[in-house]
């Protein structure tokens, strides 16, 4: 399908657009799915169409929708508040019936059409941060527990993007403006090692690579509870959670999830924690937290997937990265110092996390967590 504005000039436009372009009496381009329906051309960059079955009817619009989608409740909430989701053709700025409580119907046909992100500029940032390795291709960063990787909507400061757009001049251009040089990124409270892209070659290679899973990432994480068993691996599905969508699960008996693999090594235990080494074969958000949620050992400081504690944060660190360098191809292998928490927790064993070998359980006789308060 081709698309023209008013005056004939040709418009390009993804293939999971099928709106009509039609120009307005003042001569700006508009696009309109039918007359009750019309949207700013520059505000809308993706439609999303459902079609509701049988099986689905008499269910609130708002639930249907986060069910079906990666937006949470509230966020289709504003969506349709703002006209942004129709039902055959109908929004809630033409009918009344249209709104979150709605209780869809069969065949209902249901489309989202998703605004463009705001766009803001980026101000670079004197916040300290630890680069461990830097080269003209890329730059190795040991990045501290509590500091958010990159920008989102409403917040576009104190960020390792801001900080890196400070001390690293060139950077990867291809995430944008909100993520430059950002290849794969690591949860606000876990610290530990992060690779930055500084050309599109490298990006590009890099991404590839982490996709092919030729990127060994190695986690340290203490554990709540005392493990028996030496060393495992655990293999799910992994999606939102249907009851609160800003966290993630272990899927069972359907196709919503992806495949989540994570291998661990027990380093040291007592009978209240366990510090374990932990090596993940994919990348999905949150996984090793959820999946140690899922062993019933959940990482200790993870308010959102474990118990509050005494703990300010989740006590996971990345500390080792091993990769062949992604313009040179030479073999790369860094190992990160462990933040002062871990130390402090594990007092007279961090000579024992840079073995390279599976370790075997050991009684962890200084681990200081007996007195913490649960």
């Amino acid at each position: 399908i081709k698309y023209y504005s008013a005056d004939g000039v040709e418009w390009e436009l993804p293939d999971n657009f099928r709106a009509l372009i039609v120009g307005d009496t003042k001569g700006n381009v508009i696009f309109a799915k039918d007359a009750d329906t019309m949207y700013p051309l520059a505000s809308v960059t993706k439609m999303m169409s459902l079609m509701v079955t049988f099986d689905e009817i008499n269910e609130r619009m708002d639930s249907f929708l986060s069910r079906k989608t990666d937006f949470t409740r509230s966020r289709i909430q504003q969506l349709i508040k703002n006209g942004d989701i129709t039902v055959n053709g109908k929004n809630a700025k033409n009918n009344k019936k249209i709104k979150s409580s709605y209780k869809i119907e069969e065949n209902d046909k249901i489309e989202i059409f998703i605004p463009e992100t705001e766009q803001a500029e980026i101000i670079p940032e004197n916040i300290k941060i630890d680069v461990i390795y830097e080269d003209e291709d890329i730059a190795v960063i040991n990045k501290k527990a509590g500091l958010v990787v990159h920008p989102a909507q409403g917040h576009y400061s104190g960020t390792l993007v801001n900080a890196i757009l400070y001390h690293i001049k060139d950077l990867s251009g291809i995430n944008g403006e909100i993520r430059p040089g950002i290849v794969h990124r690591l949860d606000k409270d876990t610290s530990g090692l992060i690779v930055i892209a500084k050309n599109d070659k490298a990006h590009i290679n890099l991404a590839k690579m982490f996709q092919e899973k030729k990127i060994k990432k190695t986690y340290l994480a203490i554990l709540k509870g005392k493990l028996t068993k030496e060393k495992g691996r655990i293999v799910t599905q992994i999606g939102r959670d249907t009851d609160d969508r800003k966290k993630m699960t272990v899927i069972k008996g359907n196709d919503r999830g992806k495949e989540a693999i994570t291998n661990y090594n027990v380093i040291c235990s007592n009978e209240l924690f366990t510090l374990v080494k932990v090596y993940i074969e994919t990348g999905r958000t949150h996984q090793i937290r959820v999946h140690m949620k899922y062993m019933g050992y959940p990482i200790l400081g993870d308010m959102v997937y474990g118990r509050k504690d005494s703990e300010k944060r989740q006590m996971l660190h990345a500390y080792k990265l091993e990769f062949l360098h992604p313009v040179t191809e030479k073999p790369m292998k860094f190992i990160s110092e462990i933040p002062e928490d871990f130390t402090r927790l594990c007092h007279g064993f961090t000579d024992m996390f840079d073995s390279l070998e599976p370790l075997k359980p050991v009684v962890l006789k200084s681990l200081a967590l007996s007195t913490l308060i649960l």
